[in-house]
C-alpha cells in the first residue's frame, strides 16, 4: 500500500476480536495505518448469509486530529481497533498474574454418549449405587441462561481421570461409553483422545482442584448476552459452554455481576452474532479487580437473594428476567421486580466504581445502546471513562509485575491487588 494510499476492507465481525484483531487491525495500526471509518458489526444484507460483517476504511497518510472520523455511523475523535470510538487511553489489556487459575472453561466431553437423561442416571444409581460416584449433573449454557433455578437438565457420566480397568467395573456407565462414544474417539486425530476415548477430552484437573474445597462457584455462560454470572453447587459437572469462577464469594459476585465488568468482557471478549462470547483469558485475566469492600459483598449478597426469589416466583431464566430488566418500554412503576432488579444494579455498579476509588464519576444509569443492543447500564459518557480507568489500571498493574509474575520492588504487595484470598 502506497504511503498516500487509503484502503477498504471487509471481513467478517471478528476482524476486530481477540487474537484476528491482534494479527489484523492491531499490526496495521502499530504500523502507522490509521482507522477512519468503521462498521463494527451488521448483518450481511443476503438473506441467504446468516453471518456479521466489519467493514474499515484506513490509510497510511497522516490524518491530521481535526479530521473526524465515523465509527458506526457517529462521527468521533479517533477509532480503536475494536471499531469503535477510542477514549483516551491507547493498547490493548495485559494478562495479569494475580488473576490467573481462578477462571476456568468447563469441562469439554467430545462424546455425546457420554450425556444421558436424568432419569436414566437415577436408574443407574438405583441398579447399582456405586455408580454415583461416576454420574452428576451437566450444567450448560442454556441452563444458566433458561432455568429459573439454573439447574442441569440433563446428567452426564464423567470418569474423570480412572484408569480403563476401574472404568471397566461401572458395568452401565462403561458398556455406554463403549456403544456411543469409543467407535467415535477411536477416529480422532488426537492421540490422547483416542487411546483415553473414555475420559473427557479436556477434564480441566486444574479447575477440578481449585473449585475442590467449595460447595458453591459463580459461573457464567461463555455466549449469553446478559454476561452475568450466577451461583450454583460444585456437585456437578460444568461443560465447555461454561465458564466457571473458582470463588464462593457475595463481594466477588457483585464485581463480576457489575456494569464494569460487563463493559469489560464485552468489549475484551469476541462475539457469536450479537451476543457477547466470553473469553477468559482475555476478559478476566486482564480485568484489573479492586479489593473487595463490605458494599461490595452486601451489594452482591441482595442481587442473589432477590433475584432467585424472583426467578422461581415468576418462572423466568436470567435471559427473561433480563429482557425485562434492558427493556425501555417496561416502566419501573408497572413492575415491581423488574424496578427493584434495576435498583440493586445501580447500587452494586456505586459500590464496584467505589472500591475502586472512583466515586467522582457520575454513572448515570439508564436505558442506552452499544453494540447493537439496549440495556439498562451506565451513560455512553461514562462507558468511556470506566473503560479508560479500568485500561490504566490494567497497565499500571502490569507495569508493575516482573517476567514472573512477582511485584517489583516498588510496587503493591500482590495480595492488594487481589480478590480471592
Amino acid at each position: 500500500m502506497q504511503a498516500n494510499g487509503t484502503l477498504g476492507l471487509i471481513a467478517t465481525n471478528t476482524v476486530a476480536q481477540g487474537d484476528t484483531r491482534a494479527v489484523g487491525l492491531d499490526a496495521m495500526v502499530e504500523s502507522g495505518f490509521t482507522i477512519t471509518r468503521a462498521i463494527q458489526s451488521r448483518s450481511w444484507p443476503a438473506a441467504s448469509a446468516n453471518l456479521e460483517y466489519a467493514a474499515v476504511w484506513g490509510t497510511l497518510s497522516e490524518v491530521a486530529a481535526t479530521v473526524p472520523r465515523v465509527a458506526d455511523d457517529i462521527e468521533v475523535r479517533l477509532i480503536s481497533t475494536l471499531l469503535e470510538p477510542s477514549g483516551r487511553a491507547e493498547g490493548n489489556p495485559i494478562r495479569l498474574s494475580e488473576n490467573s487459575g481462578i477462571g476456568f472453561i468447563g469441562c469439554y466431553v467430545l462424546g455425546m454418549g457420554f450425556v444421558l437423561p436424568p432419569e436414566e442416571a437415577q436408574e443407574w444409581i438405583a441398579a447399582d449405587a456405586r455408580n454415583a460416584g461416576v454420574l452428576f449433573p451437566y450444567l450448560n449454557g442454556e441452563d444458566l441462561n433458561s432455568n429459573p433455578d439454573a439447574s442441569a437438565s440433563r446428567w452426564a457420566i464423567d470418569f474423570n481421570d480412572r484408569p480403563e480397568h476401574e472404568a471397566r467395573s461401572y458395568r452401565l456407565p462403561y458398556e455406554r461409553l463403549v456403544e456411543r462414544v469409543k467407535p467415535e474417539r477411536v477416529k480422532n486425530n488426537r492421540k490422547v483422545y483416542r487411546d483415553y476415548w473414555w475420559q473427557y477430552a479436556e477434564k480441566r484437573p486444574a479447575m477440578r482442584k481449585a473449585i475442590a474445597p467449595l460447595s458453591e462457584v459463580l459461573v457464567i455462560a461463555r455466549v449469553s448476552k446478559t454476561v452475568m454470572p450466577l451461583r450454583v453447587g460444585t456437585g456437578q459437572v460444568p461443560s465447555e459452554a461454561c465458564v466457571v469462577f473458582a470463588t464462593d464469594g457475595y463481594g466477588d459476585q457483585a464485581l463480576l455481576s457489575s456494569s464494569l465488568h460487563q463493559l469489560w468482557a464485552i468489549t475484551y471478549g469476541s462475539g457469536m452474532r450479537n451476543d457477547p462470547r466470553y473469553t477468559p483469558s482475555d476478559v478476566f485475566e486482564t480485568f484489573p479487580r479492586p479489593s473487595i469492600t463490605t458494599a461490595l459483598e452486601d451489594a452482591g449478597r441482595t442481587l442473589d437473594q432477590e433475584r432467585r426469589q424472583i426467578m422461581l416466583r415468576r418462572e423466568l431464566g436470567l435471559t427473561r428476567l433480563y429482557n425485562l430488566v434492558n427493556d425501555p418500554e417496561l416502566p419501573s412503576s408497572l413492575d415491581h421486580d423488574v424496578a427493584r432488579i434495576r435498583s440493586i444494579h445501580v447500587e452494586l455498579d456505586l459500590a464496584a466504581a467505589d472500591a475502586y476509588g472512583w466515586s467522582d464519576l457520575e454513572l448515570d444509569h439508564g436505558f442506552y445502546s452499544h453494540r447493537r443492543m439496549e440495556r439498562f447500564t451506565v451513560s455512553p459518557s461514562a462507558r468511556v471513562e470506566l473503560l479508560d480507568r479500568l485500561l490504566e489500571e490494567n497497565h499500571r498493574r502490569a507495569a508493575s509485575m516482573d517476567t514472573k509474575g512477582k511485584p517489583l520492588p516498588n510496587s503493591l504487595p500482590q495480595e492488594e491487588n487481589t480478590l480471592f484470598e
